[in-house]
């Protein structure tokens, strides 16, 4: 794009601010009283302090256990149990699609897996997230190489996570089958110390919100050192995550829950319900926004129900054409110069859908490579406080937020124009 076209661009923009401005203020009035509205049915998920007491007390045996070594007398169909395990995680480990349909088949299968839902909704943002990258916009501000970049940083840690919590999904639904405890068996899956006597506790009480909290801590503290504070990730990308998050909204997650009514509480068109991460490199932020996306998601009956129902009915591509038809299209349209297709993140009229690509034709499959060693856990003393409570969000109805996010970044790619 020009330079004269970037001017126009930008003297629009700014001659368009107050209206902008003013129908921004208006939604997000809107967003919060619905947000209440909601609230007022909520049944936020309780944390038990007698649950977590019991649980902190079998982590003490275990940090024991750790400093003695662990004891490996596993039976030949143990081994085979743990081998055939072990392939289901690669066969689904291929990319982030066939991730998200693990998750969401273990939670049909196994609703009181409560995190299971979390994972598959917050898998659906990762790849949505892979995607833009060679999407409408993104191609124009990032440079071939920041975005593979990015790719690779979103695609390691969604693998990580995958990788260490499907099997220990699959061993519940084996102790489950088989009525007894086979939990001894997680070292041979390389998993942490810590969720041992989570998952005993979780067998005999049935705490859904304990096991959540207990994976949100697990799972982000397995990619912090392997990926979060990678030397390999960490200059480049956390530059461009830093720089451009504002844009990219990468510290964002949403969970499509409507289409939206026609009385006007909550606009008309999507519903979103979501929240945005502030600091990501900071792991005891990224765990209470964890708890956070838990809270609202099995706390507000609407959230919950409608987030459902979108996971059950949409098979997940990796396009946000799964949740905003409306907005996106999955194929890609002729080349022609970029052109302002929003007004207050909906399309103009006769404006061409915008370009969301599926997975498959976004990016190729990354052989996967082993992770680090090492167990993180040391001391469930430094973890008691996530256990404490819960905290619902006061604020999460995000539609109208995320029709600002659309423009902010359909603005910055028509004014910076690089390909």
């Amino acid at each position: 794009m020009r330079r004269g076209s970037r001017v126009v661009n930008w003297l629009r923009y700014l001659l368009e601010l107050p209206a902008a401005a003013a129908a921004y203020t208006a939604g997000k009035f809107k967003a919060f009283q619905y947000s209440r509205e909601l609230l007022q049915h909520a049944a936020p998920p309780v944390l038990s302090v007698g649950a977590g007491y019991r649980l902190l007390e079998g982590l003490k045996q275990a940090e024991r256990k750790n400093r003695i070594g662990t004891p490996r007398d596993w039976q030949p169909e143990e081994r085979e149990l743990l081998n055939h395990i072990i392939g289901e995680t690669r066969r689904h480990n291929r990319n982030n699609v066939t991730r998200t349909e693990a998750y969401r088949t273990v939670y049909f299968h196994s609703p009181e897996l409560h995190w299971s839902l979390l994972a598959h909704l917050v898998s659906r943002n990762g790849g949505w997230n892979m995607t833009d990258l060679k999407g409408e916009w993104l191609p124009r501000l990032l440079k071939e190489p920041q975005r593979k970049e990015l790719f690779h940083f979103l695609e390691r840690c969604n693998a990580l996570i995958f990788g260490d919590a499907y099997p220990q999904l699959l061993l519940y639904q084996w102790s489950r089958r088989e009525g007894r405890s086979l939990f001894h068996l997680l070292p041979g899956l390389g998993v942490s110390s810590f969720m041992g006597p989570v998952w005993s506790q979780f067998l005999r009480e049935g705490d859904s919100a304990l096991l959540s909290v207990a994976l949100i801590i697990n799972e982000q503290h397995f990619i912090e050192g392997r990926v979060v504070q990678n030397p390999a990730y960490k200059p480049a990308v956390h530059s461009l995550i830093t720089e451009l998050q504002s844009i990219l909204q990468l510290n964002g997650v949403v969970f499509p829950y409507g289409v939206g009514t026609s009385d006007g509480k909550s606009g008309s068109g999507l519903q979103l319900a979501g929240l945005i991460i502030e600091k990501f490199r900071d792991i005891s932020e990224r765990i209470e926004f964890g708890k956070r996306l838990y809270a609202m998601l099995f706390g507000i009956p609407a959230v919950l129900h409608g987030a459902r129902c979108f996971a059950a009915a949409v098979r997940h591509t990796g396009s946000r054409a799964d949740y905003a038809p409306s907005l996106f299209q999955k194929n890609m349209p002729p080349r022609i110069p970029p052109v302002e297709k929003l007004a207050g993140g909906k399309l103009k009229k006769d404006a061409p859908l915008l370009y969301s690509p599926e997975l498959r034709d976004a990016w190729d499959d990354v052989e996967l490579k082993p992770p680090e060693p090492g167990d993180w856990f040391h001391s469930g003393e430094t973890l008691a406080a996530y256990f404490d409570s819960l905290p619902m969000p006061s604020h999460f109805e995000m539609s109208n937020e995320y029709g600002m996010i659309l423009d902010k970044l359909e603005l910055a790619a028509l004014t910076k124009g690089s390909v």
